[in-house]
């Protein structure tokens, strides 16, 4: 598949070391002492990480040349980027929730997050091998993602009225908890510890545990989302790392504002949704299955353009940012609580 994408081989390595080098810098460097992070600091590097997202866009936008996979690289990277940016906004709501119920101290949730990024990337990228050879060897696929997606957007639009601190433990992690030796103090950011001659694993070691799999569930909303957006694994691939490179910056960052995103799960439902249905149409204009129109193309099956696509997602996400901040400054904190879950007190936790 990296020979049909807009990247050359070339390009592919380059990228791909560089992401390697920023996060061992990342690892290695900033992370290297635990602590909780400024308010500067991670301004900083979001503000980095967000600024090269957009030099990047518009790079590709100027230089890159429209390609079968991708007739409009630029736009077709920014529709993918925003899109996983904002499910990465919703899905921070369930990391809030994994950090307060295993009680992880403030100074070790930025090296917690940091591992659970680094797994969500490996994952994710497996997800977009597969996905690229789906798409490339069977074009029903575009059915069921399409569906796939549909679904998802309503089951997310049914429980976005619903208490977010409703968070139950995945069967790994609860078979985990109650088979492996285990202590329950904190040993820095180390993921075992001996005590008393008895190996044994830490409180940050199922933290990791519930965000990796966390991440996985996700990569299944994410990664068909943004292949109905693109089909270009590179574009695919360089969206997902934008969006994640951002996200423990963002977590720190924003912390109490997410409690006033009320209806942010509807704006995501919709995009969904949206994206869902883009995929059925286009899954109907490349159909070859048999018992749909006898096996021939849909012809009449519109292809909704990525410039609509892009448009759609940047006016969902005002839309809905403008509207949960407008609703949600006339609610009294219960009012909002009852909405989002409790607030949190992020001076304190």
């Amino acid at each position: 598949m990296i020979g049909d994408s807009v990247a050359s081989p070339a390009v592919w390595a380059i990228t791909v070391a560089v992401t390697l080098t920023v996060l061992l810098v990342d690892l290695l460097v900033i992370g290297r002492k635990s602590h909780e992070p400024s308010m500067r600091e991670v301004s900083t590097h979001l503000a980095f990480y967000v600024g090269l997202a957009v030099l990047f866009g518009i790079g590709l936008w100027v230089f890159a040349e429209p390609h079968e996979l991708s007739p409009a690289p630029g736009p077709e990277f920014f529709a993918g980027w925003l899109t996983e940016y904002s499910l990465s906004v919703d899905n921070l709501f369930i990391f809030i929730i994994i950090m307060a119920k295993f009680g992880v101290p403030r100074a070790y949730q930025q090296t917690a997050l940091m591992i659970g990024i680094v797994l969500a990337l490996i994952m994710r990228a497996i997800f977009i091998v597969v996905g690229a050879a789906a798409i490339e060897n069977f074009s029903w696929v575009f059915y069921l993602f399409g569906l796939f997606l549909i679904y998802t957007a309503v089951k997310l639009a049914k429980e976005g009225g619903e208490d977010e601190d409703e968070y139950e433990e995945n069967k790994l992690v609860k078979y985990a908890e109650t088979h492996l030796p285990a202590t329950s103090q904190w040993h820095g950011t180390r993921i075992w510890a001996r005590v008393e001659g008895k190996r044994l694993v830490t409180p940050m070691f199922f933290v990791i545990l519930t965000l990796g799999t966390t991440d996985l569930l996700f990569a299944l909303d994410s990664i068909p989302a943004i292949y109905g957006l693109t089909q270009d694994p590179y574009l695919v691939f360089t969206a997902n790392i934008f969006a994640l490179m951002g996200l423990r910056q963002l977590y720190f960052l924003i912390g109490g504002l997410l409690q006033r995103l009320i209806y942010l799960s509807y704006g995501l439902a919709f995009l969904l949704g949206f994206i869902g249905v883009k995929l059925m149409l286009h899954a109907m204009h490349v159909n070859e299955l048999s018992f749909i129109n006898g096996g021939h193309h849909i012809e009449w099956a519109p292809e909704i353009p990525i410039w609509l696509s892009l448009s759609v997602i940047v006016g969902t996400l005002a839309i809905t940012a403008v509207a949960s901040l407008w609703a949600s400054s006339r609610m009294a904190a219960a009012e909002q609580d009852a909405v989002t879950g409790p607030r949190r007190d992020w001076d304190n936790d």
